[in-house]
């Protein structure tokens, strides 16, 4: 028990601290001016309510945290401002909820405090306490409980005084939601009936020549005035564009590949395999197991790797072996077949060195400063990059060898002159600059431009008609007594088959929940369904089988399958309820009045949501 209760007493610290600075963030920080001790004070209002900078920083670095240990890479400026809009969101929807709470009277006393800390641990400390039959340990957590010390006790004691009231609040916000048992099976129904059908489809963009179907102004005209909204263009521009990337250069290659034979060569001087790749290997699957990629089959891997995998000999360290994921190191440790054998390997990815970073943002510096006083293209001179010309649109602005762009697009729709040379801007892939060499507002295209487009949609409108038509002829011949396939082959129409597939499934020659798969389960087995269309195809369907859901597996599942569905709607509602809370609040944003380096504020920590 002792042991036990050691092992519990950090998580739980960990744990309920973090709920403790929230609740001082948010209840007893500030004061009647929204300044902290030693704090930039608020750098915005919800509702009247100042968001504090300490809040806002709290929440920032938290994310930025997990951003960092989510990627290898630094994170860019453009990843930084998503964080930093995150991080004010976050504590924005925190003040909503908690102005929600006084606005609702909802409180907790301090019965419902001790009944919950009796018997209600925090999550995170549930698996501390649980026994070998699986079995949650009451009698051993009130113990640990019994066991803390006066301060400990406060800290938990705010804890449950910040989650239990937002518990209440949670249940009012989902009040109200059931899943009845039809809703259940007609859910699990949908996934687990099966159909299995021939059909045929008249393909009609394809059965019919175009020569046949006119489009005259008159209906040109009639589409384009009732579809305007369809030819509306973003803002465009023309821009040129020096980019950096970066990716590895040649002499990063060169390096990766040196220290591969270094390794290499370890481990053909006696160094254990398994150590190095454990040590070495930048596979997080196979390092931890020493590289053991366990039995392979020819083909299972990348076609340079299965060539050296099964060149090699039985125990022989392989030279590193090139692929799109770096260098490896393989040694077979048995072939059992010609196409079969288990391997380890050790991975060296194929990355910048520090010397090579140190030079790119080097030149990255170089770049921004010769563009506040040069054109692109000068500037890209002396970097020794190239130029390149081309438009960005204002919804999905893109630059060769730089990804997404939209600080630049920011830059240059909302603050750039023709002319104007933008500074430097960072993507993950690259840092880069553009000069705006023009631009135009967004728009409808004239009817000149979209003429064509139009003609094309018009024209599958009258052949969707005409294959209605047809399909109605042939079912009159099905309904007369001949069999399906007999009258397809008789108009040289395709018969093909499908299934079996769920009503939620894909269906090759169909598509996924329409109006074809509908009739695949609404018509009766061994009969042909009503001519059924879809936005581009028209079919006749005969449903060959019908494969029933089990009820007696629905059965045996349905209670936690309503639990699943209640979490997902109950999320559903919260986000939805939060959603409309932001719509309706005040929300004043003057962070960039206040702030001017906010990163670099020591690190504080807090948890988000509820």
């Amino acid at each position: 028990m002792m042991r036990q209760m050691r092992e519990a007493t950090k998580p739980i610290m960990l744990f309920t601290a973090l709920a403790f600075v929230a609740l001082m963030v948010f209840e007893w920080g500030m004061d009647a001016s929204g300044m902290s001790s030693g704090s930039v004070g608020e750098i915005g209002t919800v509702n009247g309510d100042p968001v504090s900078y300490d809040a806002y920083m709290a929440s920032y670095r938290q994310l930025y945290d997990q951003v960092q240990q989510s990627q290898e890479g630094l994170i860019s400026t453009q990843q930084n401002r998503e964080i930093e809009d995150s991080a004010f969101d976050q504590v924005v929807t925190q003040i909503l909820i908690q102005q929600e709470l006084e606005e609702r009277g909802i409180s907790v006393s301090n019965q419902e405090i001790s009944d919950a800390a009796q018997f209600s641990p925090p999550e995170y400390l549930i698996p501390q306490f649980m026994n070998e039959q699986g079995q949650f340990d009451v009698q051993g957590y009130q113990s640990f409980l019994a066991s803390l010390p006066a301060d400990q006790l406060l800290i938990l004691e705010a804890y449950y005084r910040d989650v239990i009231p937002r518990g209440k609040l949670l249940r009012q916000v989902t009040s109200g939601i059931f899943v009845s048992d039809g809703e259940l099976w007609e859910r699990w129904r949908d996934q687990n009936e099966q159909a299995e059908i021939r059909f045929v489809p008249f393909d009609p963009a394809t059965r019919y020549p175009d020569a046949e179907f006119t489009i005259t102004d008159v209906e040109a005209q009639a589409y384009y005035r009732g579809n305007e909204e369809d030819f509306e263009v973003p803002a465009r521009a023309t821009v040129k564009a020096v980019v950096l990337p970066k990716t590895p250069t040649a002499a990063d290659t060169a390096a990766t590949l040196e220290r591969a034979r270094e390794l290499r060569t370890e481990i053909v001087e006696g160094e254990d395999f398994a150590a190095v790749a454990q040590r070495a290997s930048a596979d997080q699957g196979s390092a931890p197991l020493g590289g053991d990629l366990g039995v392979v089959s020819g083909g299972q891997m990348t076609p340079q790797f299965d060539s050296a995998l099964f060149a090699a000999p039985v125990g022989q360290v392989t030279e590193p072996v090139r692929t799109t994921f770096g260098f490896h190191i393989i040694e077979v440790m048995e072939r059992w077949a010609q196409d079969s054998v288990r391997a380890r390997h050790v991975l060296v990815p194929v990355e910048r060195t520090d010397e090579s970073e140190i030079r790119l943002l080097t030149l990255a510096d170089s770049l921004e400063d010769m563009t506040e006083t040069l054109t692109v293209e000068e500037a890209a001179q002396g970097v020794g990059a190239t130029v390149t010309t081309l438009e960005i649109s204002e919804t999905f602005p893109f630059v060769a060898g730089a990804g997404q762009v939209p600080e630049g697009a920011d830059w240059v729709f909302e603050e750039a002159a023709a002319g104007d040379v933008s500074p430097v801007f960072e993507t993950d892939q690259a840092f880069y600059a553009l000069e705006l060499i023009d631009s135009s507002p967004a728009g409808v295209l004239p009817l000149a431009e979209v003429r064509a487009s139009i003609e094309t949609t018009l024209r599958l409108e009258k052949k969707l008609e005409r294959a209605r038509e047809e399909a109605r002829d042939v079912l009159a011949r099905v309904r007369g007594g001949e069999a399906l396939v007999n009258v397809a082959s008789d108009l040289g129409l395709g018969v093909r088959n499908a299934g079996p597939f769920t009503r939620v499934d894909f269906v090759p020659g169909i598509g996924r929940q329409n109006a074809a798969v509908g009739a695949a389960f609404g018509t009766p087995v061994g009969e042909v369904s009503d001519v059924v269309t879809t936005a581009s195809n028209a079919y006749l369907i005969e449903v060959v089988d019908r494969i029933p859901a089990d009820s007696a597996a629905w059965q045996a599942q349905r209670e936690g399958q309503r639990a699943s569905v209640t979490a997902q709607l109950e999320q559903q509602r919260l986000d939805e309820w939060i959603t409309a809370l932001r719509a309706s609040a005040r929300i004043v944003d003057r962070r960039s009045e206040v702030l001017q380096q906010p990163g670099e504020e020591a690190p504080i920590q807090m948890p988000m949501g509820f």
